[in-house]
């Protein structure tokens, strides 16, 4: 199936599933614990619950499809730690490299073999990626290739798009989807105004606004930097021909192309999106995946590009825990479980799965919906589709979103709470797992319509 919007009719036989109010008590205390030393009382604005209203279960242990909170309540898991857990949680694969590598040492500050190895597989199987460079975050990640690409260039300005989000640098706060979007900050206190200065905004899907901004800009633009499947406002693939337009304007006026791949590398195909739009961008960035649910991130790209970062070249990046050897063993325990092409397609299956049950199951009811899906991600928007940009994202009903989050939450169903978030689905789903979705999904929308 193409992504995009589905379009098809028909239900699925399901029982509707009942249960009581779910109870918090402990993580409500712990949350009032938690707001007295940690800002909102989360270390990621999302977790706060902030787009839906309520307050977060605190997680005590995972395993599969599965999470459980402190209060003992168990959730079929759709969020996937956003998105590192492709291979399920706990894999034992995953937690044996990561016990093995702990037991001879957390940290070196020294090379170790295994960011080669890791290095290699990445190299072998991300189109365009010649070299690469370990970091820590997928933040880091975006912010070093868009010093790389300003330094290669020598110019300053770079395109972003509306509503895609690239970690919290200063230079990418501007209009940014995600965390900024729920929360309603286009542009966050603390970035001066000459920071964002060279920082340009396109709407995806928009090839016309990409080319007026070069037309604009003649020789000043370094790179364009994008979400190949933007996943911080839902869930929006490309439109036919938007990443080749991209790819083009940026060789023609002489600009690097980013792909920003921390959310869709190694989730969309074995080689990523590059793989799988058959789109290569200049640099990449990956993220998530990649450190099997620990910390890192990197950058990677053509050897002459790769080599002006320092020590090598004059371009200056360093971090005193990248390359962490817990970290690159997670990562190459997880990419060795995705190496075969064939769990990609089990993916593909299950979503596919997943996207026809939850729209037919909501239309059944009579409320608008638009469920979007590119391979193992996907989000729900309650509108009508398709939808193609953040400003189309930004007129679902985010408080129908709200009831029906909690309404799924009550039956045991973890969503992403926000309606700029992608869900994602893992090796350890059944089908099984996509049939309790459905269940619990017509007692939420009985719930969640229930008055309006």
């Amino acid at each position: 199936m193409q992504p995009g919007c589905s379009r098809r009719d028909g239900n699925p036989e399901v029982t509707q599933i009942r249960i009581g109010e779910l109870k918090l008590t402990q993580s409500k205390e712990a949350m009032e614990r938690a707001r007295g030393l940690i800002p909102g009382g989360v270390n990621s604005p999302v977790r706060a619950f902030g787009s839906v209203g309520g307050g977060p279960p605190f997680i005590a242990r995972a395993s599969g499809s599965r999470i459980w909170d402190i209060d003992g309540n168990e959730y079929l898991d759709l969020v996937g730690s956003w998105g590192p857990m492709i291979a399920g949680h706990a894999h034992p694969d995953v937690v044996a490299a990561v016990k093995n590598a702990a037991e001879m040492g957390t940290s070196y500050g020294s090379p170790t073999p295994g960011e080669s190895e890791l290095a290699s597989m990445v190299v072998s199987r991300v189109p365009g990626v010649e070299m690469l460079r370990l970091v820590n975050s997928g933040t880091e990640a975006t912010m070093s290739a868009l010093r790389l690409a300003r330094a290669h260039t020598d110019r300053a300005k770079f395109i972003k798009f509306e509503g895609c989000y690239h970690g919290h640098g200063d230079a990418f706060l501007v209009q940014a989807g995600s965390g900024a979007a729920t929360l309603g900050i286009p542009n966050s206190p603390g970035v001066p105004g000459a920071v964002v200065g060279d920082t340009l905004i396109a709407p995806f899907n928009d090839l016309e606004i990409v080319r007026q901004l070069f037309h604009e800009n003649p020789g000043e633009i370094a790179a364009v930097i994008v979400e190949p499947v933007a996943g911080n406002m839902g869930c929006v693939p490309p439109r036919p021909g938007f990443l080749e337009g991209l790819r083009e304007l940026t060789r023609t006026n002489g600009a690097l192309l980013i792909m920003d791949e921390v959310m869709t590398g190694f989730r969309l195909a074995r080689g990523g999106a590059g793989e799988r739009f058959g789109v290569v961008g200049d640099l990449i960035t990956m993220g998530k995946i990649i450190g099997g649910g620990l910390p890192v991130g990197a950058y990677g790209g053509s050897r002459e590009l790769m080599n002006r970062m320092s020590p090598a070249g004059p371009v200056y990046q360093a971090g005193t825990l990248s390359g962490n050897p817990l970290a690159v063993a997670a990562g190459m325990a997880t990419l060795e479980l995705l190496a075969e092409k064939s769990v990609y397609r089990t993916l593909e299956g299950l979503g596919d799965l997943l996207e026809t049950g939850i729209e037919s199951t909501i239309r059944k009811h009579g409320y608008p919906v638009c469920v979007q899906r590119v391979g193992s991600m996907f989000c729900l928007y309650f509108r009508e589709g398709p939808v193609r940009n953040y400003k189309d994202a930004a007129g679902a009903d985010i408080k129908m979103f709200s009831r029906y989050f909690h309404a799924m939450l009550r039956r045991g169903i973890y969503l992403a709470p926000s309606q700029f978030e992608a869900g994602f689905l893992s090796l350890a789903h059944s089908e099984e797992d996509v049939q309790k979705v459905f269940e619990a999904g017509q007692g939420s929308l009985a719930e969640a319509f229930d008055g309006l």
